[in-house]
């Protein structure tokens, strides 16, 4: 009963949000980057941070609450990214703020304690990079709450079946709102897009669990699950550089943006193999979890051949 009470808050929220947002002007207009060419809602990512502090309420009611760490650098990370959404800030500022989110995972995860410092210093560098990622990657219509979806799914098992490494309801409740979200979003019109505060708020909660569960496990395998976005992030970079390009401009390189923009498949289409893929992934990360490099091997080596395509199709 918590869950549909839960779902039909974050869809009131939503639907508040619209008036507020049609009210202050918080659209999304079509750029150089872009893979749509209509104004559309930005911001309906707030959704994400509504059901993480629906989570610390219904945490608190239980008697388990989540961590004051992670409420803090969630919502820290979430508002400055809805500013941004709002009105751009400078890279100095978010980035800042995306150090400090992370360090509230750390610290809420005793991470300080656990790593030794220059591990330390990589791990700010490489979560700080997921967020970023994942935010970049956040471009067509669905793809960001589908592929969500196919990595807290495969996570709610792994806690269930395999690694109990959190409570359930802080993965139950991204994926309800992930749920809410795509009602709205995974449209070939979207009523709205999940903008920076979205990719960025999700990307942080799925960070956490991720940890989390490699620090239960002590093994780092379970980042493949992010492994889509990653190859897709990474191969694009590298592909940009050999172009002699400057990877900090706007672009549409990215495989999805191709499959939309250049080849002309429908972005619900292109956002659906996405997810099926990465869900595909973590059903074989979750198999074969004992042998971690093996499955690092065979799932670079099988999506860089399918990112290959890209190249051989210009």
């Amino acid at each position: 009963m918590i869950y549909l009470f839960s779902t039909i808050i974050l869809f009131t929220g939503m639907i508040l949000y619209f008036k507020i947002a049609d009210k202050y002007n918080i659209i999304d207009k079509p750029n150089q980057r872009s893979s749509h060419d209509y104004i559309t809602i930005r911001g309906g990512g707030v959704v994400f941070w509504l059901a993480a502090m629906l989570c610390c309420l219904v945490g608190a009611l239980r008697a388990t609450p989540l961590p004051f760490p992670f409420a803090l650098g969630i919502t820290l990370i979430s508002a400055v990214s809805f500013w941004d959404d709002i009105k751009s800030l400078s890279n100095k500022i978010r980035i800042i703020i995306h150090f400090l989110s992370i360090s509230c995972i750390f610290y809420g995860l005793d991470l300080y304690v656990i790593l030794p410092w220059y591990l330390i210093i990589a791990a700010y560098i490489f979560f700080v990079g997921i967020l970023n990622a994942y935010n970049f990657m956040d471009g067509i219509n669905g793809i960001t709450g589908l592929c969500s979806l196919a990595v807290l799914i495969p996570l709610l098992y792994v806690n269930d079946k395999i690694i109990p490494f959190t409570n359930p309801d802080f993965i139950i409740f991204p994926v309800l709102a992930c749920l809410v979200f795509l009602f709205f979003n995974f449209r070939k019109r979207a009523k709205c897009f999940a903008g920076d505060v979205g990719s960025m708020c999700i990307s942080f909660w799925i960070v956490t669990l991720l940890l989390q569960l490699m620090i239960k496990d002590h093994s780092p395998v379970w980042l493949l699950f992010l492994s889509v976005y990653g190859v897709d992030s990474i191969c694009t970079i590298l592909h940009r550089l050999c172009l002699r390009q400057n990877i900090f401009k706007a672009h549409r390189m990215h495989f999805y943006q191709v499959l939309s923009n250049e080849w002309g498949i429908s972005h619900l289409t292109v956002s659906s193999f996405y997810a099926i893929a990465q869900l595909l992934i973590c059903g074989f990360i979750i198999y074969f979890h004992e042998y971690p490099v093996q499955c690092a091997i065979a799932v670079a080596v099988i999506l860089s051949l399918v990112y290959s395509l890209k190249l051989k199709k210009r």
